[in-house]
């Protein structure tokens, strides 16, 4: 593969080459080491205040030699954006936007990058530069509202698109979220997008739904979301999840930010179990190797075999 810096970590044993879910849907991978079903997204911020990394990577070639990096670790789809979506962030204009996003997916495509671009915007003329920059999925947190233009720019260039569950918007989701019953209004939100997106001339098969884990949800709606998520990938289109380093994951374990791999990790697995198979996060390489792990046990044909052990019973 011509470009990527191959960094510290090699690509897992029996991974498919990054990318390999391409075509117009993110679907099944298979490596050398069995059945693989999911996709790892991998995370590129290229913001000053991301609630993670931010600052970490808002130099275009740093950015892009992150990209590679977790491409390198088995990233199929790298997740750009360039404006902070957590709890609390102000936006910022179009044209900041784009000039944080467009030189690092350039640079990556120009450095050979296999793995599909992501843009994580809701504004369309951003999503329209990173489009034509080579990105080919959109990532939007607002479910096609943020902007009256985004649905259109998305049907027309045929890209596949991310549709979120969102209460509210970044500045205020967190200020007392309530629900009715959380799963059941977050998956009456997902399948009127979805209806709207394909009434808007976007196929269904290039639609993702993503239930919102942290965005205006309380730690037990985020748990009951996660327990219950099979009712959410029942509805048909792949089920993005993006539970890395959040919030409640540290109100939980008691964990700062950057110690909360085994939490993300632990909460990838189990949505992998009901029904997720695009996992959004910042550490590639352990969430890929748990996830590989977890579908060899899910998908892996298992004879039940009897061993017949002889017991002796001894008297004294």
């Amino acid at each position: 593969m011509a470009g990527p810096a191959t960094g510290s970590q090699p690509r897992p044993a029996g991974a498919s080459e990054p990318g390999s879910a391409t075509g117009s849907q993110p679907g099944p991978a298979t490596g050398g080491g069995g059945e693989r079903d999911f996709t790892v997204m991998g995370i590129v911020n290229v913001t000053p205040d991301s609630f993670s990394d931010g600052g970490r990577y808002v130099d275009s070639e740093a950015a892009i030699a992150h990209g590679l990096e977790l491409e390198a670790q088995g990233a199929a789809i790298l997740d750009v954006g360039g404006e902070s979506t957590r709890p609390g962030a102000m936006p910022v204009s179009e044209e900041e936007e784009r000039a944080r996003v467009v030189p690092v997916i350039e640079g990556l495509r120009a450095a050979g990058a296999r793995a599909r671009i992501s843009i994580d915007t809701s504004k369309a003329s951003v999503a329209e530069a990173a489009i034509a920059a080579g990105a080919t999925i959109v990532n939007d947190v607002t479910a096609l509202r943020g902007d009256p233009r985004m649905a259109a720019v998305v049907a027309a260039s045929g890209a596949d698109c991310c549709l979120m569950h969102m209460l509210g918007e970044p500045r205020t989701m967190q200020r007392d979220p309530r629900y009715r019953e959380v799963v059941a209004d977050v998956a009456e939100f997902l399948v009127e997008r979805l209806q709207h997106a394909v009434a808007c001339g976007i196929e269904e098969r290039r639609v993702m739904l993503d239930p919102g884990i942290g965005f205006g949800k309380t730690d037990a709606h985020n748990l009951q979301l996660l327990a219950r998520l099979r009712e959410l990938a029942e509805i048909g289109p792949p089920l993005v999840i993006g539970t890395s380093r959040k919030s409640f994951l540290g109100r939980i374990t008691g964990r700062e930010v950057g110690d909360r791999l085994a939490a993300t990790i632990a909460t990838n697995v189990l949505a992998y179990e009901r029904g997720a198979r695009i996992f959004r996060v910042h550490d590639v390489l352990p969430v890929h190797d748990a996830l590989t792990i977890a579908a060899a046990t899910v998908l892996a044909p298992w004879q039940s075999t009897t061993q017949t052990t002889s017991t002796t019973t001894r008297t004294r």
